[in-house]
């Protein structure tokens, strides 16, 4: 590429970080036009491109991607002493074309209207309809924890293979279809991740490739868990940028599936959150709603944490921090702690739920 070429390519990057700003002050127009308008079309040819492939192209395009670089850098490292601005230029040149392939194929998803105000839900609530909603989430885990062990003291363990599970995933979705026809499912795109042990040690449990469209889940995790990470992985794969969102999105995909270990896997992913906000709000009726949980649940929770325990390491803490910075930048203010407010949805949406049941 000619010099003066490259030179506007690497400059290009300050309007479009302007543009995303001045867009991200309108989430209507993203709304209507890209994540309602182009992206469905965007997403759907990417799971129809790559979704047959039994493994992530992603993950081989990152890894030559990362050899790549490397390569590059070694080659070029010693430009900076003598062309600092060639060096430069052919740096931002690359940041300018990946940082619009971001923003164009998945990432305007995170300036879209949040979710609340689409499904015309309060994003505020009182603690006695958390209470009223994590009791109803007890009762509903409980009763599909015994249909699935026949014992209230028993973990449950997932009879499925991951590949499986990714097969089953759609038909919560196709659930939804009714209520939300936007979120109907086809073709599938997930896949193992190749790289869950560093994704693991990194601290999560999924994610969704912005330039292949494919959906990700770490191997590794306790099989209870693959459905409900399936859902929110697919949550992502269908616009929903924010984790709050995913997440309230993988619930109701998950406890909407006809099958049992997805009801659980879901169930049993939004008791834990309620629980946590009730501990937060007060922690003697935590512990009264935690007697009312069967022990089996509690096992499970158990053996998440100490399977996260053992691939605690130092650096997981960098990789959350420069995540966290990640989500502020694009536009969720609250970083990771954003994760905490899908209670938010779950509680008025259930609560609306029961207002029209009655």
């Amino acid at each position: 590429m000619p010099k003066n070429k490259k030179l506007l390519v690497a400059l290009s990057i300050l309007p479009q970080i302007l543009l995303m700003k001045w867009l991200s002050t309108y989430p209507n127009f993203v709304e209507s036009y890209y994540s309602e308008g182009i992206y469905p079309y965007i997403s759907k040819l990417f799971r129809y491109v790559f979704g047959w492939l039994p493994f992530s192209f992603g993950d081989v395009f990152y890894a030559f991607a990362i050899i790549y670089m490397l390569r590059w850098l070694m080659l070029n490292i010693k430009r900076v002493k003598y062309n600092f601005k060639g060096f430069f230029i052919d740096v931002f040149c690359a940041i300018s074309v990946i940082y619009l392939a971001f923003h164009v194929l998945w990432g305007l998803n995170y300036h879209r209207l949040p979710l609340h105000k689409n499904l015309n839900l309060n994003a505020d609530y009182t603690t006695d309809e958390l209470i009223s909603t994590t009791e109803k989430f007890i009762a509903e885990a409980n009763t599909i924890h015994v249909s699935i062990t026949q014992d209230s003291t028993q973990k449950v363990v997932s009879p499925y293979a991951n590949k499986e599970v990714f097969k089953m995933v759609p038909e919560g979705f196709h659930q939804l279809k009714a209520e939300f026809p936007s979120l109907d499912y086809y073709p599938k795109s997930i896949k193992n991740a190749l790289f869950s042990l560093p994704l693991t040690y990194m601290g999560f449990s999924g994610y969704l490739n912005p330039l292949t469209g494919e959906a990700h889940v770490d191997y590794l995790v306790p099989s209870f868990k693959i459905p409900m990470i399936s859902s929110h992985e697919v949550a992502h794969q269908l616009g929903f940028a924010a984790e709050n969102e995913a997440n309230f999105i993988g619930i109701l995909a998950a406890t909407k599936h006809p099958d049992k270990y997805f009801k659980y896997s879901g169930a049993i992913f939004a008791l834990k959150h309620c629980l946590v906000e009730v501990y937060r709000r007060d922690p003697d009726m935590y512990e009264v709603l935690k007697t009312q949980v069967n022990v089996g649940i509690l096992k499970n929770y158990q053996e998440l944490q100490e399977f996260w325990d053992s691939y605690e390491n130092p650096f997981e803490s960098i990789f959350k921090t420069t995540y966290d910075g990640f989500l502020k930048a694009n536009n969720q203010t609250d970083g990771m702690k954003s994760y905490s407010y899908v209670v938010a949805l779950l509680v008025n949406y259930f609560e609306n739920q029961n207002v029209k049941a009655n």
